[in-house]
């Protein structure tokens, strides 16, 4: 039965049908029956596309790759398909994401039990999961962009969610408007490519980048021009503050946002590596850029008191050790860090979301004795901060090392960051 692996491209539908379902109860337009089936329609939908997406990459498994192209746009020359790319990698993402996404919906389910924005909750987080997925099908830098931009909108409505606080409004716009920068830098880079390569697909850039040099000053700024998405996307010094600012937005959306969000934009990354290649001062811009954000980070989340804020800058320095790996040509490594890394921060969030519910504060200082009081999410702690650091038999164990195996004899510098 092949039917599932035939419908992945209806998987980003799914949530995106239940968000959809879930506005009737925001605005009040249903009454009688409260808000709380909107939450419930939108987890049994977000199942059905973990479900769908599990048994495709079941079907897929070790098959070649498949391409979908379907035309948006053809006018005066200029061509604008919209491209899917099937793969076990882009299914496997899938999984991820929808997996992730069943576990924060339930999780929400308690958290936000007595908030009076369920629907409005449940109905943004639909849209955010169907922009995510549909990210990771893309085949086209265009519509990557215009996904990024979904996700930028579903970022700045989340985190403004208790928009009546002050400093939830001011966390969204600063959020807002600094992702806007590596964006606007983007779309420029994604402009200035099309003349010169006649495409946005990915695999026919790939082809491009490697049989069409073009003048060196040029390729450097274009991929710099690409590179900044990715650079705010992740939380990367210099544009890393709207991560730190978008604390202020309920707990569930920060679980979606800081383990899957920040890392599709390494994902992109990664598409464009063959393009990146161009230029190696862009290459090494990446390293450094990521080197330097895994220390800094590091060192800022030693000196917060604040929980939320400590795992924020946890997360920018894991997605520096992930442009480490891009920028010294291990994708494969990277994809497999954004996995461990994925599910290892959703279990902290989730962890430190029973702490600060049940004490009412952030503050690391005033609280204390996690193992006494708290055991099963002591233990949940500890598993999700082992898989981080490289504990075996957990994910860290077996991909850190496979990143620092090529680097004591090629950059023994990058050896020390790791």
């Amino acid at each position: 039965m092949t039917f599932f692996s035939e419908t992945i491209w209806f998987i980003p539908c799914y949530t995106l049908i239940g968000g959809l379902i879930a506005l009737l109860w925001s605005p009040g337009i249903i009454r009688k029956t409260g808000s709380r089936p909107a939450g419930y329609i939108n987890i049994v939908m977000t199942s059905m596309a973990f479900i769908h997406s599990v048994i495709a990459l079941y079907q897929i498994w070790e098959k070649p790759a498949q391409e979908l192209r379907f035309t948006w746009l053809e006018v005066a020359g200029l061509n604008i398909s919209f491209d899917i790319q099937i793969s076990s990698i882009s299914v496997g993402a899938l999984a991820l994401i929808t997996g992730l996404n069943v576990l924060c919906q339930l999780y929400a389910v308690g958290y936000l039990e007595m908030d009076w924005g369920w629907a409005r909750f449940y109905a943004l987080v639909g849209f955010f999961e169907a922009g995510m997925c549909g990210l990771v099908l893309c085949n086209s830098l265009f519509f990557s962009y215009v996904y990024l931009e979904i996700l930028t909108l579903g970022t700045y409505l989340l985190v403004g969610f208790w928009f009546a606080q002050p400093l939830v409004v001011s966390g969204a716009r600063d959020a807002f408007w600094t992702k806007r920068v590596g964006d606007i830098l983007l779309l420029m880079g994604v402009i200035a490519i099309y003349p010169f390569s006649g495409t946005w697909n990915y695999n026919y850039l790939a082809f491009w980048a490697n049989n069409s040099p073009i003048d060196a000053t040029f390729s450097t700024l274009l991929c710099l021009l690409l590179i900044a998405g990715p650079i705010a996307k992740c939380a990367q010094i210099p544009l890393q503050l709207w991560l730190d600012e978008a604390m202020e937005g309920p707990l569930p959306a920060s679980i979606l946002r800081n383990s899957i969000v920040v890392a599709v934009g390494a994902y992109v990354l990664i598409q464009l590596q063959p393009v990146l290649e161009i230029s190696p001062i862009v290459s090494e811009i990446v390293v450094i850029v990521g080197a330097v954000t895994a220390i800094l980070a590091s060192l800022i989340a030693i000196a917060q008191v604040d929980l939320k804020r400590v795992l924020s800058y946890i997360v920018s320095a894991y997605m520096g050790l992930v442009f480490i790996a891009i920028g010294t040509n291990h994708e494969q490594t990277a994809l497999l860090l954004i996995v461990v890394y994925a599910v290892a921060m959703a279990l902290l969030y989730m962890s430190i979301g029973t702490v600060i519910i049940s004490n009412v504060t952030q503050d690391i200082t005033l609280l204390g004795g996690l193992w006494k009081r708290r055991p099963l999410t002591g233990i949940s702690f500890l598993v999700g901060t082992f898989g981080l650091v490289g504990f075996p038999p957990l994910g860290g164990f077996w991909i850190l090392p496979r990143l620092g195996d090529d680097l004591p004899s090629s950059q023994p510098w990058l050896f020390a960051v790791l």
